[in-house]
């Protein structure tokens, strides 16, 4: 409940401040349509955007105010930007190109990733990297199905070390 609320409130200050300046009008729409996306859309949302844990590390409870899982994913947007880059020009390059062999086809990744914004970010990064696209997630099993433009194995791990390794293990470090 406390989610919708404040799905709510974020709603209704994005309409306020786009529709400026306000007229009574403008303020009844809004909240008519906030509380329809509201109601609409608000069970999609994560009720925990991670894993809680309840190890301690040196004293102090392992979550987002941890100052290293931020160190971390500033560490990930360059990885992540880097590899988009490399796959940018590979497909550009399959395109140019048509001598280059496009073998599609849809492979399993395994992770070991179990929150939900964990697997969410590992999904995305796939999904933004081209040549490659995350068409289903099993969560319970750790596994991704991904549609590969270029398949260059069927062996899982090998896959998954293809594919997922790059943003896997800094991912952990940020999400788990």
């Amino acid at each position: 409940m406390k989610s919708k609320i404040v799905l709510f409130i974020i709603g209704f200050l994005v309409w306020a401040f786009l529709t400026w300046p306000l007229g009574l009008q403008h303020l009844i729409v809004g909240l008519i349509v906030s509380a329809f996306v509201t109601f609409i859309t608000g069970d999609l949302f994560s009720q925990r955007p991670h894993t809680i844990r309840f190890a301690q590390v040196r004293g102090t409870p392992h979550h987002f105010g941890h100052i290293t899982r931020y160190l971390w994913f500033s560490y990930y947007v360059p990885v992540f930007l880097w590899e988009c880059l490399k796959a940018n020009i590979d497909v550009a390059m399959r395109v140019l190109n048509p001598r280059l062999p496009i073998n599609p086809g849809i492979v399993k990744v395994k992770t070991t990733l179990r929150s939900d914004t964990g697997l969410t970010f590992l999904a995305n990064s796939i999904t933004l990297t081209p040549g490659t696209l995350c068409v289903d997630i099993d969560a319970e099993n750790g596994v991704l199905y991904i549609h590969w433009i270029d398949v260059k194995t069927q062996d899982v791990d090998k896959a998954t070390q293809e594919i997922a390794g790059k943003f896997e293990n800094i991912l952990k470090k940020v999400f788990e």
